[in-house]
């Protein structure tokens, strides 16, 4: 989906909703990884020759998906210390092996140290930035953001016509596409609705997790099924395309199956470790705690924003950011004055 046919999925949602109660818009950011593709993409120094491509390009990224999505709320997700924890004790491979590359080949960075050290300070900064407009920040010890915008979108939509959007290139969210729910992967500039994943994926959007479960996620170190390939998926689970199934039903199929080809085999051998990497991958039941839980509802049921727009400004300007966004007061204004009015 384009975003000429976005704005006409939000006009017909105000057409056709006849109820007392319009659909509210969220828009929930996958905070690193919006900051990540800006700081990969955007080699910008300021005066000073520091690098700011990532502060900078993360709110031009964020302005320009509030005018996309016109949203009443805004939420801004990052991934806490240690997050991987709970993952990582069901599958201690997980995401092993990541960041040893260096993700860039500027002549900005010395170092890959350095190079580190630039983006430590500018998500620092990122989020001191964010405190001053009227965004909810989230951040929660051992808790990935997949599970707390995962959670979000459980909790948020409390009416039929109300829309969740999140922003992330992380394909892991695809499974959470439903009525309520569009995911926008900046890098195809796409916006993925149920019809959407249907012409893509030839499948309903809550079988994308059987779909990563079987062909395995090399990016998070899961393995997939020996022999099953993208193109060969289909021809051995014509089902994933005909209707919902669970992970019960894949080892059904196998069941009966098993004598036709080694990879029925291979899944019912291996349906434990099958299972595991499920659990992994698998957003419906998001790994937050109790506790948690409740600090997400509270922070859900709280209308406090803070907008401070001048102290936004020195910020920018504390870090001679420049021309990375253009009017800036206008910006601010275009883009927040209304997020306060909405609250």
């Amino acid at each position: 989906m384009d975003k000429k046919n976005l704005l006409k999925l939000l006009n017909d949602t105000k057409e056709n909703d006849t109820s007392s109660s319009e659909g509210t818009r969220t828009l929930l950011i996958d905070g690193l990884n919006l900051f990540f593709r800006n700081f990969a993409m955007m080699n910008m120094v300021n005066p000073d020759g520091i690098h700011i491509g990532g502060l900078g390009g993360f709110f031009r990224s964020l302005g320009a998906m509030i005018r996309q999505t016109q949203p009443d709320k805004v939420y801004v997700v990052f991934d806490g210390a240690a997050s991987t924890t709970s993952r990582k004790n069901l599958l201690p491979e997980y995401k092993s092996g990541r960041n040893e590359q260096r993700v860039t080949n500027w002549e900005v960075f010395d170092s890959l140290a350095d190079e580190h050290d630039s983006k430590v300070d500018q998500i620092v900064r990122v989020i001191q930035y964010l405190k001053t407009l009227p965004v909810k920040t989230l951040i929660l010890d051992k808790v990935e953001a997949d599970d707390i915008i995962a959670y979000l979108c459980n909790k948020l939509p409390n009416h039929q016509d109300d829309k969740i959007f999140i922003v992330s290139s992380d394909k892991d969210f695809l499974q959470l596409v439903n009525k309520n729910v569009i995911v926008y992967r900046p890098m195809e500039k796409k916006y993925y609705t149920e019809d959407f994943m249907k012409e893509k994926y030839n499948m309903p959007a809550q079988n994308f997790i059987l779909y990563k479960t079987l062909l395995g996620d090399n990016s998070d170190k899961i393995k997939g099924v020996k022999g099953l390939g993208e193109k060969g998926i289909f021809k051995k689970f014509p089902e994933l395309t005909e209707r919902k199934l669970s992970f019960d039903d894949i080892f059904e199929i196998c069941e009966k199956k098993f004598k036709d080809h080694v990879v029925y085999a291979r899944i019912i051998q291996g349906v434990d470790d099958l299972e595991k990497n499920y659990k992994v991958m698998d957003l419906s039941n998001p790994m937050i705690g109790e506790n948690d839980k409740k600090y997400l509802d509270e922070v859900v049921k709280s209308k406090d924003l803070t907008y401070i727009p001048d102290q936004f400004i020195a910020l920018y300007n504390e870090d001679k950011l420049g021309g990375m966004i253009r009017n800036l007061d206008y910006w601010l204004n275009e883009n927040f004055e209304k997020l306060v009015i909405n609250k």
